[in-house]
């Protein structure tokens, strides 16, 4: 059963639950059997992923109370919001707007956006460094370490990102030694479009976790569009770019690199396109969905919570942990931490 009350916010993800109201108790029921009940006045929000139901009269006591319900669906998409005419949505939105506006406070969200990124990669290439003894890891872990102790002193945006820039560089440059399939080489980061088979599977996860951090701020009644470290452009969702540096490395590059260093995606997962552009084929993006998805289930720490909770819903706690930064209930934004 996967139902948890995280920052006041019940999650439910187990596939044919019923949520309904008991007087002021909310009552889970899987297969007609009552499996969790949460007293009404502990949740700020509910949120539903994929087959789950909810009764009328909870619904309409949500509305009532100005109580975000939020739908999405099994692999975590953003499908809609119910919330009531006087919900706080507006001056969060509000809220999030001003901060852009404010070049101290967007420099400050932007550091450590970009402090989250670089922990991360420090933890794939000590991990690296642990179970390949590549001196170019431990070397690039250091580098990265020293760009890192920068960052507090920055207090412009454009020295902000070129850190950024560098560590990145210095990070894909030791990937390689990461990649131990002799099947594939990697020779740098290309993107539009990748052009080779370790690019093409680095985009399509990345894509994915994109999608999953828009979805993970829309339903904490973020605008997904108005970032902080990346700069707002059309159609651009800036904020989920942000939200998702502190994942790029430790979640979507882990398990590309586990996929190939495995051989579970091979040369005949890809198609090479005229022009240099290569993709994942049907197959090969079969095989990414299903390890995505099943990471996502897999359960860790969070500094927050006595418990593990899922992989998938870190990003969604810390969707709600920057809504609370910027709302000013905490003073900072503190990253998702990788061991």
């Amino acid at each position: 059963m996967s139902a948890r009350v995280l920052l006041n916010t019940l999650y439910v993800q187990t596939q044919g639950g019923y949520l309904r109201l008991d007087h002021d108790t909310v009552l889970l029921d899987i297969e007609r059997e009552t499996v969790a009940q949460i007293p009404l006045h502990h949740l700020c929000g509910i949120a539903v992923f994929g087959n789950v139901l909810v009764s009328p009269y909870l619904l309409a006591r949500c509305a009532r109370d100005g109580r975000a319900l939020t739908w999405f669906s099994t692999s975590g998409r953003f499908n809609g919001r119910l919330a009531a005419p006087t919900s706080g949505n507006v001056l969060l939105r509000k809220a999030q707007f001003e901060c852009a506006a404010d070049p101290a406070r967007t420099e400050r969200l932007a550091a450590e956006f970009v402090s989250g990124k670089l922990l991360a990669t420090i933890s794939v290439l000590g991990r690296g460094f642990r179970d390949y003894s590549d001196d170019d890891l431990d070397r690039a872990r250091s580098q990265i370490r020293r760009l890192r102790s920068k960052l507090p002193a920055q207090e412009d945006i454009a020295r902000i990102r070129g850190i950024e820039g560098r560590a990145a560089r210095v990070y894909f440059a030791a990937f390689p030694k990461l990649l131990r399939a002799n099947d594939f080489c990697f020779t740098g980061r290309t993107k539009r479009p990748p052009r080779d088979p370790v690019n093409a599977a680095l985009s399509f996860t990345y894509a994915l976790l994109g999608n999953d951090c828009a979805a993970a701020l829309e339903g904490v009644g973020l605008d997904p569009q108005v970032g902080f470290l990346h700069a707002i452009r059309p159609g651009r969702p800036s904020l989920a770019l942000d939200l998702m540096e502190e994942f790029r490395s430790a979640f979507a590059d882990r398990l590309v690199l586990t996929l190939l260093n495995r051989q579970q995606l091979q040369g005949a997962d890809f198609d090479h396109r005229p022009g240099g552009a290569v993709l994942l084929n049907d197959r090969g993006r079969k095989t990414l969905l299903t390890a995505y998805e099943s990471r996502k289930q897999e359960e860790i720490g969070h500094r927050l919570f006595k418990e593990q909770i899922p992989v998938g819903l870190l990003l969604h706690v810390q969707a709600r942990v920057l809504a609370r930064c910027i709302r000013g209930e905490i003073d900072s934004y503190t990253p998702y931490r990788w061991r």
